[in-house]
């Protein structure tokens, strides 16, 4: 007899491309993605499986498949890509002159084409996620993924700290576009650190924050003690890259998520565990009392020692005491002493644009014609980072490194108006949920929905997946966690 080979239903096949997606986000910035040429930094390996996912998808949502394909938080998003749209047919007729031989027309493609592909990221992620089984193979396939950068990172600490540089050099760009940056900082699998550490605040930690604050168990009988794991790696693991954003990031965000999705009862039962440990009447015998507070007082120690200890790691990088020992006399000798004197220059060069055309902007990647002749006079001279991009030689095409600016000056207004709506609608989700008692689906999407904002502010591309697949996990779940809630 001949023999049968298994055949896979369509639901199955794109939740294995799926896996393939969530395991391949590390690796942002890959050799092997021609079409997006060559001066492209955010070059995700994840294109490949997402690329084939998309009409199956598809072609699930044509056979109803999917039960809720079109959730209300697609309206604002579809808004803001009319816009965007308008904006850039508005762009392509009051095209800017050329900037080292590239016309407007390279720049609204490319930016087109990083948007579609952010997109595709969010509508993918959308209709993975329908059910809390849904929610779970996420879970655990983005996690194998922050597992392999957190291996590929203790690596790269253990052989940078040992002179093993050049061979690690020669491993990395086998599969980026760039080797390891100077320092010894960490960046895994991602083009630099401050990419890692990106991907580590608004793609892995809202789903550890997640679980922790929904008693969610994502691996089943393992989660007691590999979430934890895990999510203890994952801060050192953001330790090792130095950035300073992502600390204050995952601060911030873990803060406010963690009062609003009800860390505060966290608190108090965790105070009440610790006071118990003395009590009297909490307590059978005076051995047993004095265990207790022993292991209560040396738990509180290392608490207490691990966090001088995280301290003393970063002060001792010049990188992050910049902040604490830079001259204060005049604000943008500050910013210039704390590394972020060009940042601050291209985003205020930008708005240049916004204010030459405030209620349409001048189309996506139009920004970029707007920032050389429109630098602050203090950022021309003392700023290495300018002098070299303003040097005849260099071949650099300038942005805003700034989402919100980038906006304002690409869209207008009405886009920058639009695509908020769109942050605020997945918001509202998110404190549905919380209001409803589905604390893990909602604190991971006011974790990720945070960090992302405060992200927004250093980064300007639309085509990082680690800005649009939490919240298309958030925007596809939440439908059916609400009805269910409802019913």
């Amino acid at each position: 007899m001949p023999l049968k080979l298994p055949t896979l239903t369509l639901g199955q096949g794109s939740r294995a491309l799926w896996a393939l997606t969530l395991l391949s986000l590390p690796i942002t910035s890959f050799r092997y993605l021609p079409f997006l040429g060559t001066g492209t930094t955010v070059r995700p390996l994840a294109v490949y499986p997402l690329a084939i996912l998309l009409p199956l998808l598809l072609l699930r949502i044509w056979k109803k498949e999917i039960a809720r394909p079109l959730p209300g938080t697609l309206v604002a998003l579809a808004a803001f890509l009319l816009a965007a749209l308008a904006s850039t047919a508005l762009g392509m007729i009051l095209a800017p002159l050329p900037l080292r031989g590239v016309e407007y027309a390279d720049r609204a493609l490319r930016s087109l084409l990083t948007l579609g592909m952010g997109l595709a990221f969010f509508l993918a992620a959308v209709w993975m996620n329908q059910t809390k089984e849904d929610l779970h193979f996420t879970a655990r396939w983005l996690l194998w993924g922050m597992f392999a950068h957190l291996l590929w990172g203790a690596v790269q600490f253990w052989g940078l700290n040992t002179g093993k540089r050049q061979i690690l050099t020669q491993i990395q760009q086998s599969f980026s576009v760039r080797g390891l940056v100077k320092n010894k900082r960490v960046s895994g699998f991602a083009f630099e650190p401050s990419w890692l550490a990106g991907q580590l605040t608004s793609l892995y930690l809202p789903w550890l924050m997640g679980a922790w604050l929904g008693k969610e168990k994502l691996f089943g009988t393992l989660s007691r003690w590999a979430q934890p794991l895990l999510g203890l790696s994952a801060l050192v693991l953001l330790l090792m890259t130095y950035s300073r954003s992502g600390l204050l990031v995952t601060t911030l965000a873990g803060a406010l998520t963690f009062l609003l999705a009800g860390g505060v009862s966290f608190l108090a039962q965790g105070w009440g565990w610790f006071l118990a440990g003395f009590r009297r009447g909490q307590v059978k015998s005076p051995g047993d009392r004095i265990r207790a507070g022993i292991g209560r007082v040396l738990l509180l120690a290392l608490f207490f020692a691990v966090l001088a200890g995280a301290a003393f790691f970063l002060a001792d990088k010049g990188y992050i005491a910049a902040f604490f020992t830079a001259p204060k006399d005049n604000l943008f000798e500050y910013a210039v002493s704390v590394y972020l004197g060009p940042r601050l220059a291209y985003a205020s060069a930008a708005l240049q644009a916004f204010y030459a055309s405030p209620l349409f902007g001048v189309g996506l990647g139009g920004s970029g014609f707007w920032i050389y002749p429109n630098l602050p006079d203090w950022a021309l001279s003392g700023v290495p980072e300018i002098a070299e991009q303003l040097s005849p030689l260099s071949a650099q095409f300038p942005n805003p490194k700034n989402l919100f600016v980038r906006l304002l000056a690409e869209t207008g207004l009405v886009g920058f108006t639009l695509f908020v709506a769109f942050y605020f609608s997945v918001l509202a989700d998110a404190l549905d949920l919380l209001g409803k008692k589905e604390r893990f689906l909602g604190a991971m999407g006011l974790f990720a929905l945070t960090a992302i904002v405060l992200q927004g502010f250093s980064q300007d591309s639309f085509a990082m997946p680690e800005i649009w697949l939490n919240l298309g996990v958030l925007t596809g779940a939440a439908g059916a966690f609400l009805q269910a809630e409802e019913m």
